[in-house]
């Protein structure tokens, strides 16, 4: 008598292990989704790309180099905007007194302006991060010396704050050329100004996740304190971070324009947007609007538009919004 064998079943399909790639991934996220049901904060990243371009490419798309004095001549000073009466279709928005052509001014002023506001919040969000990290996680004297040095500087407007250390920095380094160290005071006055409001985030978010599991068992394991910090809790408390990020840039660029416009900013040889529109002021009631109104409007819509996409950032981030 023989057994046959059953025959054996079919074996599955194995199921496919590949994750999906970051380009499937990004356009299956919520954050996209998010993005592009709103115009207008699709308008506002086109705005915002425009002028990043336009700042980043400014020796290229700019018609001349308006520092040049090669390429400046005072014969062509305060000509009006090309579509008035008197303009020069080679100066789309006229000329200012120097006779250097706006349109290439905003756009050169534009590319000193995003530089001295992103390093200054890169500076800003380096300490607060670092000291929110140290706050929330060691606690006791190390939490409450440094949240009371951020309470003080609440007490004092950033501007203010921006001034006294401009002025502080000055009076160190009094022997050395402005021109050489305006920028680098300006992103020091920026940056120690907006570090609070990334410190206390920080912490609060640092004083949740220190006591979860995956914390206690980095500690068991004997990782160090350092480690622990930047490798298990800075990424899952980094995402308020953004949205600060994003609005600060914003703030950031006014106070650079404020402290230029007061004179303790950067030098009218490397103007930025702040400077035009101080330069510009000495000829508004003279009849010469446009040397002040274009680099005003550029400031503002910048501005705007950088505020938008932080409130979207925010909205997109906030789980209970979803």
């Amino acid at each position: 008598m023989t057994t046959q064998t059953p025959p054996s079943a079919p074996a599955p399909a194995a199921a496919s292990s590949n994750p999906p790639s970051l380009w499937a991934r990004i356009l299956d996220s919520d954050i996209l989704a998010s993005f592009l049901r709103s115009k207008v904060t699709m308008v506002a990243a086109v705005i915002v790309l425009l002028m990043f371009i336009g700042a980043a490419f400014s020796p290229w798309i700019a018609p001349t180099n308006p520092f040049d004095p090669a390429t400046v001549f005072l014969s062509d000073a305060n000509i009006p905007p090309a579509w008035q009466a008197g303009g020069d279709p080679k100066f789309i928005f006229g000329t200012d007194d120097q006779g250097r052509d706006l349109y290439s001014a905003i756009l050169y002023g534009l590319r000193v302006s995003l530089i001295v506001g992103g390093l200054g919040v890169a500076l800003a969000a380096t300490i607060g991060i670092t000291l929110g990290l140290l706050a929330g996680y060691l606690g006791g004297r190390v939490d409450s010396l440094i949240m009371r040095i951020a309470d003080v500087q609440l007490t004092f407007p950033a501007i203010l704050i921006a001034l006294l250390i401009d002025g502080v920095v000055r009076g160190i380094f009094k022997g050395a050329n402005r021109e050489d160290t305006a920028l680098y005071v300006l992103v020091i006055s920026i940056g120690l100004s907006f570090w609070v409001q990334y410190a206390r985030t920080i912490r609060g978010s640092t004083l949740v996740e220190r006591n979860k599991d995956y914390v206690q068992a980095a500690r068991l394991v004997g990782l160090p304190a350092p480690l622990i910090m930047l490798r298990h809790v800075l990424p899952n408390v980094i995402g308020p971070v953004l949205v600060i990020l994003t609005i600060n840039l914003a703030l950031a660029v006014i106070t650079e324009a404020t402290l230029s416009f007061l004179g303790v900013g950067l030098p009218p040889t490397q103007p930025s947007l702040g400077t035009l529109i101080s330069i510009g002021n000495r000829y508004l009631f003279s009849g010469d609007w446009w040397i002040v109104a274009f680099p005003g409007l550029t400031l503002a819509i910048l501005v705007l538009a950088v505020n938008l996409l932080g409130d979207w950032l925010r909205d997109a981030l906030n789980p209970r919004l979803r």
